[in-house]
């Protein structure tokens, strides 16, 4: 016999998987968990995987007794069904207000007597408060009168607060300095905008067709920061794949989608200040969209990341508007930000300035100059020749018009809400080596760039941060702008004006229980428990008080037997609900079942 022939040769390769041994390590971790199970199970019947448990306490009859209530989470990494039922929620709020016909607008009552009473007593209060800086006193005397005012005043204002009066009369603080006023002058830059007297109707125009029908199209308007430079992107029109800016086509799934043509031409810094001012470029957006159509324009949309790691929003807007006039003001809209200038920093981060406890500022490491304090830096901001430190401007815009009740309208609603769900970096969450490293160098842009007046990275600039306070670490700030999870981006993550629909999302839940009550009561009106939850409605919200429970608590069952339990409900109820209504077909119609019920 050979050598060769001794060589022991790989088997031959066969296209059925290998099964474990019986009994062995791998086969009992093939088996599936059984808590994983229950979770799934959970979140398939829309049951909350992580409710709170409230003891509550019936006022009436004393008796106590443990409830559950869901987490509410708006993200699906934390509980999947709060997220999917608060996404429906989403979904019923945009189409109830996309396409109205009517103003959605509620006229206030007027108020009593008893409250502009009040009101009148208040108007004397101030007005003696502000005589006293002028009468001849001493300054303790002066001290001890403002003094008593202010108790009277903020007696007076939960008397306000009791009343039916919304919002408050004047600011909860009140605050002495002087306001900074700056020049509202459009820049030389920028192009002109018309500017036409804001109509308040919130509708937009309706159109007759040549049949006689009434057309009332809306529009679907997607806002895009300008380029920062080149990067690779798929580009697809029709069958065809447009070449990138390198040359090259790339696939939908490509590992370099999103990355620069050229990291070292990239304009990082300008990435992350965009990203930092993109929710006050959008507040001015709307401001100017109002102002140049001449009537309250409402909209619903989020805010998602491109590929390229950069912010951009998709709107609903009720109503339509020329596309000519949406680019001309998305030419014109820009943020001045007047702030001391950060153009470069004058410290680094591992020799940042120190802290002088007997001076109770920051100081030079080297000279121990105290550094200009935030008030200073902002008095050389008054100067005539001086320049914002930095301006955000709108990029590319994308609008086309969406006719009610077609599948584009349902279609565009879903593809707004289609990563409310999820954080603001999932869907661009880097996969590859290149990825990874552009997401880390605008990070690390992030990192060291100041995010708020009272940011701990002014000290990088020679500026000691407003509020100043000792343990200020330069690029260890802990506002949300330099987490890995925003991005830059801190502002709300669905936008919607406060006459898209007229309700909030508590008003759509309400309209949600509304139907589900009129279903039952149809179809179990002559039932024990239908007569028990009418008795339960009609003594009001002030019946049961609340408190939270805790887990190790002897009464409250483990989160296993908790769940269990409500998947039980959750099924027995959906069959209830649906014999329910069929039995009451007739009286409601189930074309108006609420769309956060449809699943």
């Amino acid at each position: 016999m050979s050598q060769l022939e001794l060589i022991p040769t790989a088997a031959p390769a066969t296209d059925a998987v290998e099964q474990p041994r019986p009994g062995s390590r791998a086969d009992r971790m093939r088996k599936p968990l059984a808590k994983d199970a229950l979770k799934q199970l959970a979140e398939q019947h829309g049951v909350c995987v992580r409710p709170l448990a409230l003891r509550r306490t019936d006022t009436a009859t004393g008796v106590t007794e443990v409830v559950e209530v869901p987490c509410g989470a708006t993200l699906a990494a934390k509980c999947k069904p709060c997220a999917e039922r608060g996404r429906r929620l989403r979904i019923q709020q945009i189409r109830e207000g996309w396409h109205l016909a009517d103003e959605p607008t509620i006229r206030p009552d007027k108020p009593g007597e008893d409250a502009l009473a009040l009101v009148r007593v208040r108007a004397h209060l101030e007005f003696e408060r502000e005589a006293v800086q002028y009468q001849p006193m001493t300054p303790d005397e002066r001290v001890a009168h403002l003094a008593e005012i202010d108790a009277a005043i903020a007696e007076l204002d939960e008397a306000l607060g009791e009343t039916s009066l919304r919002g408050h009369l004047t600011p909860k603080d009140r605050d002495e300095r002087p306001r900074r006023k700056r020049s509202t002058r459009r820049r030389q830059d920028s192009p002109d905008l018309p500017r036409l007297p804001v109509d308040p109707r919130t509708v937009g125009r309706a159109y007759s067709g040549k049949t006689g029908k009434t057309h009332r199209p809306s529009m679907l308007v997607t806002l895009t920061l300008g380029s920062h430079g080149a990067v690779h992107s798929h580009l697809r029109r029709g069958p065809y794949i447009a070449p990138c800016a390198c040359g090259q086509r790339h696939g939908p799934n490509d590992d370099v989608l999103g990355t620069p043509v050229d990291p070292q031409a990239y304009d990082y810094r300008r990435a992350a200040l965009d990203a930092i001012h993109f929710a006050r470029v959008l507040d001015r957006w709307w401001q100017n969209v109002r102002r140049a159509a001449g009537w309250n324009v409402q909209y619903a949309g989020a805010v998602e990341l491109q590929r390229r790691l950069a912010p951009h929003a998709h709107f609903a807007i009720r109503g339509t508007l020329p596309r000519r006039l949406l680019k001309q003001i998305a030419a014109a809209t820009y943020h001045q930000v007047w702030w001391p200038s950060f153009s470069e920093p004058v410290y680094s981060v591992d020799k940042p300035p120190v802290w002088d406890v007997d001076r109770q500022e920051y100081v030079d490491p080297k000279t121990r100059e105290p550094l200009p304090t935030w008030g200073e830096a902002l008095d050389a901001l008054e100067e005539p020749d001086s320049r914002p430190a930095y301006v955000a401007r709108l990029g590319r815009i994308d609008a086309r018009g969406i006719e009610q009740g077609t599948k584009d309208a349902e279609r565009s609603i879903r593809y707004v809400t289609k990563y409310v769900t999820k954080d603001l970096t999932d869907q661009a969450r880097p996969r590859s080596d290149a990825q990874k490293a552009h997401f880390d160098r605008l990070h690390a842009e992030l990192a060291v760039l100041p995010c708020s007046p009272t940011c701990a990275n002014w000290l990088l600039y020679r500026v000691q941060p407003d509020g100043v306070k000792p343990g200020l670490t330069p690029g260890r700030c802990t506002g949300k702008v330099h987490q890995r999870s925003t991005l830059g981006f801190t502002g709300r993550r669905v936008l919607v004006s406060r006459q898209w629909s007229g309700k909030t999302l508590a008003d759509h839940r309400a309209d949600n229980r509304a139907w589900v009550r009129a279903i039952v009561a149809g179809g179990m009106a002559d039932t024990e428990e239908h007569d028990q939850a009418a008795a339960d409605e009609a003594d009001g919200p002030n019946r049961y008080r609340f408190e939270l429970a805790r887990p190790e608590d002897p009464d409250v069952p483990p989160l296993e037997h908790r769940l269990l339990r409500a998947i039980s409900a959750r099924i027995r109820w959906r069959a209830d609900l649906e014999t329910a209504r069929q039995r009451t077909a007739g009286a409601v119609s189930a074309t108006d079942r609420p769309a956060a019920l449809a699943a």
